[in-house]
């Protein structure tokens, strides 16, 4: 008997990472023959034009045309059954299956696929494709009071969610040695530690739309809120690059919405946020479109425009923050970077931390608690774990603590 739960008429899952392959391989070798028919289309014009080669030109373009199509479609035939076989490896080798993660390594280059190529695979129902997910300690927390007490005995009454960014995972916040000293923190426990935070964080496909993951976000955070263990409790989030755009996406929902989580949350601080747009993607926009001006090159456009929705929606960024009366108490923080040391030094402005200026990372526009800062000599990763931003978050933390005692 079917059941609300059964997915029986749901396409079944296709294969991970043999099947992700098979795509870019059989994809790249069409672009490559489309390049080759262009290339060989110009020359045998060129030739056709000589007088006495014409009819000559006509027969070698003929048989060379065959035998191309013939040679490309062994190409593509023959690496999708290679491929094909190489998914029952693929199972022994990295133990994914649904519903049981993979391992670091694995999750690594699980969400750099979901960056690169995210709303194909959750379009093509890829076991590849990343749901999003509330973690701690590793594991994924389903969202109702019983569950989250039993994974969470000690949870206090307030909690930070992390959201990384892009084509990255929930293991991004995380280091080898928390005493390590090249100057690297731990964000997660040393929040812990110091404000008696639980530290929960996001996993999530991070090529999808940033608006429709956004709504995802919001409708988790309005889940967890309403099961946390403790009553009263206040959220703190924390995004990097991508995962700040997430928060202030979800902040909008939540507004539109009437949704409730909005009230508990004190502070959002978005680290290296490209809220004015990304220089790179806008660079990746330009580069293809002067790929698709010659139909020599179109091919490579073509390879070019498969990037994710995801990262297309970095390249103007969704500007400053509305202001709504749903989140007007939240306090704001952007934290920006360059990879230079002088502030004012012009290299410094375009280039940024490698990715985000700081005058992208620290645009705001809207009334009430906004702070913004820059760091200099520090990229884009680092500000993940670098003992200095975790400085300023502490910083902001505890002034906002201290105004809540003061107002009490």
């Amino acid at each position: 008997m079917a059941t609300d739960n059964d997915n029986s008429d749901a396409p079944a899952p296709s294969t991970g990472y043999s099947h992700a392959a098979k795509t870019v391989v059989q994809e790249t070798t069409l672009r490559v023959q489309e390049m080759h028919g262009a290339i060989a289309g110009t020359c045998f014009d060129m030739l056709r034009r000589v007088p006495l080669l014409s009819g000559p030109a006509r027969l070698v373009q003929g048989a060379h045309d065959t035998i191309a199509a013939g040679v490309y479609g062994a190409i593509r035939h023959g690496s999708g059954g290679l491929l094909a076989a190489a998914a029952v490896v693929e199972k022994q080798a990295t133990g994914f299956s649904p519903g049981k993660p993979p391992g670091r390594l694995a999750s690594g280059l699980r969400g750099a696929l979901n960056g690169a190529f995210g709303d194909y695979l959750a379009a093509s129902n890829n076991l590849l494709a990343i749901r999003m997910a509330i973690c701690a300690d590793g594991g994924e927390l389903a969202l109702d009071a019983a569950s989250l007490h039993a994974a969470l005995p000690n949870a206090g009454k307030r909690l930070c969610l992390f959201i990384h960014g892009l084509s990255c995972d929930e293991h991004s916040w995380e280091i080898d040695n928390a005493d390590d000293p090249a100057g690297e923190i731990h964000f997660g426990r040393q929040l812990h530690a110091d404000f008696a935070c639980t530290a929960l964080y996001l996993r999530y496909n991070s090529g999808l739309p940033i608006a429709a993951n956004g709504a995802q976000l919001a409708g988790l955070l309005e889940d967890l809120l309403a099961a946390w263990p403790q009553p009263d409790c206040d959220l703190l989030i924390i995004g990097h690059s991508m995962g700040g755009l997430l928060a202030l996406a979800a902040c909008e929902h939540a507004a539109e919405q009437a949704m409730n989580w909005p009230q508990a949350t004190r502070m959002l601080i978005c680290l290296g946020s490209p809220i004015l747009g990304s220089p790179v993607e806008r660079l990746g926009q330009l580069t293809n479109a002067a790929l698709n001006l010659s139909k020599m090159t179109a091919p490579l456009g073509t390879i070019a425009a498969t990037r994710s929705q995801g990262i297309k929606d970095l390249r103007h960024g969704p500007g400053a923050p509305r202001k709504a009366a749903a989140h007007a108490h939240i306090a704001f923080r952007f934290l920006g970077a360059r990879l230079g040391e002088d502030d004012g030094h012009l290299l410094g402005s375009f280039v940024g931390d490698g990715l985000v200026t700081p005058g992208s990372a620290t645009a705001h526009a809207i009334d009430g608690d906004v702070l913004s800062t820059s760091l200099s000599k520090l990229g884009h990763m680092r500000l993940l774990n670098d003992a200095r931003v975790y400085r300023q978050i502490k910083e902001w933390v505890g002034a906002l603590d201290a105004g809540a005692a003061e107002d009490r």
